[in-house]
């Protein structure tokens, strides 16, 4: 792709990233640097598996603080802000026990420097009450379509090709999060 033909296709990213507002777990922006949601669902799951295959105690409090975040994210739009300023604060401080306590399990070890890796990334959604989902499940169910459709024709012969429908489809699936149709959007980027 030639530099003319990147800066086009950054600067069309850029308005349609400005017009759809903050990052989300399910289309995150390199526009704007306030954080990234990591995935919930996916730590969850892992501390699950190391629940059932460890004898250590921290996988299952880290279990029962997981459930704690999904209660807080199904009830974000309901709760006073002072409420969600609260209950963030007892999930960092319960958090911060959990990846403290000593374990001799390396299932555990590895799952307890995982989650601290993300640390700063797990509770995002709680400054975008209702507009940050905790896990990429709509991101995973929007490249559903794409996946079906590179298996059922094979892939691409041209890179550009790929290059041109991951495009469209990320400047479609994107402008929809903020309730544009596909046709407004296509002709908008063409026109652009």
């Amino acid at each position: 792709m030639s530099a003319a033909a990147q800066r086009s296709s950054a600067t069309r990213s850029t308005a349609i990233a400005r017009r759809c507002g903050p990052p989300t777990a399910t289309a995150p922006s390199r526009v704007t640097p306030i954080g990234q949601q990591t995935c919930l669902a996916h730590l969850d799951r892992a501390a699950r598996f190391a629940d059932e295959n460890s004898e250590d105690d921290a996988p299952f409090r880290l279990r029962l603080w997981f459930d704690r975040v999904f209660a807080l994210a199904r009830d974000i739009t309901t709760i006073a802000a002072s409420t969600l300023r609260a209950r963030r604060r007892a999930l960092e401080r319960d958090l911060d026990l959990i990846l403290a306590a000593p374990t001799d399990c390396q299932l555990t070890r590895d799952l307890l420097a995982r989650v601290g890796r993300a640390r700063d990334q797990l509770l995002t959604f709680c400054d975008f009450p209702g507009e940050v989902e905790p896990t990429n499940n709509v991101s995973e169910r929007g490249l559903r379509p794409s996946v079906i459709q590179r298996k059922v024709t094979n892939g691409y012969r041209a890179r550009w090709a790929a290059d041109f429908e991951a495009g469209v489809r990320t400047a479609v699936d994107t402008a929809r999060l903020a309730g544009a149709g596909p046709f407004q959007t296509i002709l908008e980027i063409v026109t652009h």
